[in-house]
């Protein structure tokens, strides 16, 4: 699926960016490479879908832009050239190039990986980029996929999400017994210990499942994509916060023998990229949920509610002891959950004297 030409010329961009590296020849300020790649890059998203599926468009466009040409990439919406829960395997067996999705999704085949998406009661998405990008957390990802001959970025953050769609309301622990909630990760094992039932279902099937009463609530993201597949007109309780997503990242992975082929100033390209696309989403979704929720606040069928504080007390043990639970038979996860949590507990002291103290102050 990969073709390969041989092009004269370069950007600019393109060209600084090889003079970052020094194996790069700097001279006239070009790359030392001409040669050109054109990859399909498989998603979990529905097609062009808002803030999801347009964030791995915008990868590809950028990433043509910036190199003149030399690395086009095709996206594939979720279900357009794989199912999207096999994003993974897709790229991992060089069927494809390259992937966008959730490493939450791999759960199950990967656990730890989980760790790089989101925890429940976990970092948020700034304190997850810190981590990933400064507090070790990059290296941890790129040694647990290494196996599966996966190069991982992060790619894209929503910030913190709801806690989702209800056909009832919730006001104990006991209102979540029996639930049937389409909810993925670790999320979902939660729930199940709670007393609902975890159900993974991909963005296309939730609002038929949840309006036919397949399913009795389902998170999905958070306003602004909420409102874009109608879910307030399944389900009219809308509870927060998204103690199970709390900044949620996306992953672009790359197939190792594919990205060695690629020479240092277009490596550098996606990498840089890939970056830009995690700022650019996490404040798309700020501006896009900040106008969704005037919305919903306003329609008279909606019910916006907090979850009860004993309810969120119970589920937030719970999330502690899977964890626990998973870092004494697996490895992998005791070997991030360890870096993942010291992070966590520095990020707390920190948040809560800075964040959290200023919006308490403006919201006084």
């Amino acid at each position: 699926m990969k073709r390969r030409v041989f092009v004269g010329g370069l950007t600019a961009a393109a060209g600084l960016a090889a003079c970052a590296r020094p194996e790069s020849s700097c001279e006239n300020g070009a790359s030392a490479s001409t040669e050109t790649f054109e990859w399909s890059c498989v998603t979990s998203w529905p097609p062009k879908f808002p803030g999801l599926g347009m964030a791995v468009e915008n990868l590809a466009e950028r990433i043509e832009r910036a190199s003149a040409g030399r690395l086009k990439i095709k996206v594939y919406g979720g279900g357009e050239l794989v199912p999207p829960f096999e994003v993974f395997d897709a790229v991992s067996r060089g069927a494809v190039e390259m992937g966008h999705d959730a490493s939450y999704y791999h759960k199950g085949k990967v656990d730890a990986a989980q760790f790089f998406t989101a925890i429940p009661f976990g970092l948020n998405y700034m304190e997850l980029n810190a981590w990933i990008h400064y507090g070790g957390g990059l290296e941890l990802w790129r040694e647990l996929y290494e196996p599966f001959d996966l190069v991982p970025f992060l790619c894209g953050n929503t910030g913190v999400q709801m806690g989702g769609w209800f056909n009832k309301a919730i006001d104990s622990i006991d209102d979540l017994k029996g639930l049937k909630m389409r909810i993925p990760g670790l999320g979902g094992e939660v729930l199940r210990r709670a007393g609902g039932t975890p159900i993974t279902l991909p963005g296309a099937e939730i609002f038929t499942s949840l309006q036919t009463g397949a399913i009795d609530a389902t998170e999905w993201v958070g306003p602004y994509n909420d409102v874009s597949f109608g879910l307030h007109k399944a389900a009219g309780y809308y509870y927060y916060p998204g103690w199970q997503e709390p900044g949620p990242g996306l992953e672009c992975i790359i197939n190792r023998d594919a990205w060695n082929t690629l020479p240092p100033d277009l490596q550098a390209i996606v990498e840089i990229t890939c970056q830009s696309i995690t700022t650019d989403m996490a404040a798309e979704y700020t501006n896009g949920n900040a106008n969704s929720l005037q919305q919903l606040l306003a329609d008279p069928d909606v019910d916006v509610r907090e979850f009860p504080a004993d309810v969120l007390q119970h589920l937030k043990k719970i999330a502690r002891q899977v964890v626990e639970e998973m870092a004494a038979t697996d490895p992998a996860v005791a070997k991030i959950s360890k870096p993942y949590y010291e992070y966590l507990a520095k990020m707390e002291a920190n948040s809560r004297i800075s964040e959290k103290a200023y919006l308490d102050t403006r919201e006084t």
